[in-house]
């Protein structure tokens, strides 16, 4: 038997006590490293342990002292390694894998209620009866409300073995009873591709909710759609894509990279340079291609983003990415628990690190690094986005950052027209959100009848939904300014359509309508026409 690998659950058990327990005394009394004490050796360690269950005043649980050091002991070395306890440990794979167990429906929770905001087409709910709109006030015949109602507690009780059946009891609109539905659980698809459509009648678009086990897949055929309707161009949309495995971004950049090309390396202090390039199969080599980023693009969004740019592939559009350069690897303990080890960093081609700085241990200004950026005006203006590393280079010679996050080519700003004070109070407060609900369940059975989010949109557009938003919102409690909510007419109706939109049709019908006033299309567009999409070399300088 292997020694080492026998007792290493022991050595993290020892180690997590020693760095609270240890760490705790040390920083109270003397300056330095308290992880320093972690590497003075197994026999005082072990004496801590034992000393501690032999000897303390009260009864200890080490089970759940390690459970609560081991995450203290990880977050003194990155942002981004992290344990996750066996409860959470499916959980937390689930959007990665491709599917899941459940009943396969979207939900919201407001005022301490379940709301099922969208129902999977053909899964479970659906066949089931389960509506959008409707409200789950019962699991299994238990108590389904109330303050301590979060969404993993809604996760945990709805989501079970494929075959085995639920209760729920739902309370429907202008229904006093409650009504119960039985659900058997199925496989619920997780797609990472939400949505593959035309803009124009060249330009298709398809939209990347994040990296997946699936996610190749899923754009492959996408792509065949898109194929399918003559397109000539592309918009690969990333906003809001925080990531997932590094592998789906470097198959997807391949697709459009000719042969030989660097897509991306790691590397790490026990992990030699690897490089990932491409194989020349792509079937889209020569496609002109955009990229939309923002600030919470990251990790494997901003591998796909940095292929592209740094090879001089396509144009990047929006604003610059979140920063997460770092390689996590799963590590699985005996008790299904979980640890992801940051093992390495990832470079873009032109080796940079997109990483933006830290410090170790519980690093504030790291967590509010966006809030700090919003406060700065980055998300307003070009002009004030901070470069704090080094300058490389494309390609073909253009200017490029590394040290945090990609700088698009192209900047669009965060769009403030029309925002309000009212406006604010009015989707912070979710009763934007709320009206949508209700004013669908009035009048379903006439919003049923329209299928496509144009007719939908130019129905809507007929009832004046931002009056009626005023008047539902100041009974309960927003109080009318007349003059605000004419300033904020336009952002409120897009509000309210694409809440509308969304509960009667689907994402992909929801992105569709919020693309018509999307800043970020508009300009991918005009690149298009303007035949700009393929990044030029710099000026030479004058002579």
């Amino acid at each position: 038997m292997n020694n080492k690998n026998r007792f290493s659950p022991l050595w993290l058990a020892l180690s997590a006590v020693a760095g609270i327990v240890i760490g705790t005394f040390y920083a109270n009394h003397f300056s330095g490293n308290r992880l320093s004490i972690i590497n003075s050796g197994s026999n005082k360690l072990n004496n801590l342990l034992y000393i501690i269950d032999d000897q303390y005043v009260d009864t200890v649980n080490m089970g759940d002292l390690v459970e609560q050091a081991v995450p203290q002991i990880l977050s003194e070395l990155d942002p981004h390694s992290v344990y996750i306890n066996a409860k959470d440990v499916q959980t937390a794979n689930d959007d990665l894998r491709g599917s899941f167990s459940g009943v396969g429906i979207e939900f919201v929770i407001r005022n301490d209620t379940l709301r099922v905001q969208n129902v999977i087409a053909d899964g479970p709910a659906e066949q089931a009866g389960v509506l959008a709109g409707d409200k789950i006030v019962t699991v299994d015949d238990s108590v389904f409300t109330g303050k301590t109602l979060t969404n993993e507690e809604a996760m945990h009780r709805l989501k079970g073995p494929e075959g085995t059946k639920v209760k729920l009891g739902i309370l429907r609109y202008k229904e006093k009873d409650v009504r119960y539905i039985t659900v058997t659980r199925g496989e619920i698809p997780m797609k990472s591709v939400t949505a593959a459509f035309m803009l124009d009648d060249q330009t298709g678009y398809v939209k990347l909710k994040n990296f997946g086990e699936n996610t190749y897949y899923e754009m492959l055929v996408a792509l065949a759609q898109l194929s399918q309707e003559d397109f000539h161009q592309l918009v690969i949309d990333l906003r809001s894509n925080t990531g997932g495995y590094l592998q789906s971004a470097v198959q997807i950049a391949n697709e459009f990279l000719p042969r030989g090309k660097l897509i991306v390396y790691t590397e790490g202090r026990h992990s030699p340079r690897e490089n990932y390039r491409s194989d020349g199969r792509g079937s889209y080599q020569h496609l002109p291609l955009v990229v939309l980023i923002d600030e919470i693009s990251a990790s494997a969004s901003e591998i796909l983003a940095g292929a592209i740019q740094d090879n001089d592939r396509g144009t990047i559009i929006g604003r610059r990415s979140f920063g997460k350069g770092l390689v996590q690897k799963p590590i699985e303990f005996g008790d299904g628990s979980m640890m992801r080890l940051t093992i390495a960093r990832y470079y873009t081609p032109s080796g940079r690190c997109i990483q933006k700085p830290y410090v170790s241990g519980m690093d504030k200004d790291y967590e509010e690094d966006l809030i700090t950026r919003y406060q700065h005006g980055e998300f307003f203006s070009q002009d004030s986005i901070k470069h704090e590393g080094p300058e490389y280079h494309t390609a073909k010679g253009r200017v490029v950052y590394g040290g945090g996050g990609i700088t698009p080519d192209i900047f669009i700003p965060e769009d403030t027209t029309g925002y309000t004070s009212y406006y604010k109070e009015a989707s912070m407060s979710g009763l934007i959100l709320q009206f949508g609900y209700d004013y669908t369940d009035e009048h379903r059975d006439r919003l049923k009848e329209f299928t496509t989010e144009e007719a939908l949109v130019r129905y809507l557009k007929r009832q004046n939904l931002v009056e009626q938003f005023a008047k539902y919102a100041e009974k309960h409690g927003l109080k009318r300014r007349n003059l605000l909510i004419q300033r904020s007419h336009q952002l409120l109706e897009q509000y309210i359509f694409s809440r509308v939109v969304y509960i009667i049709l689907d994402e992909e019908a929801w992105l569709q309508f919020l693309n018509r006033n999307d800043n970020a299309i508009r300009e991918s567009l005009r690149l298009f026409k303007e035949g700009n999409a393929f990044p030029q070399p710099p000026a030479a300088d004058a002579q």
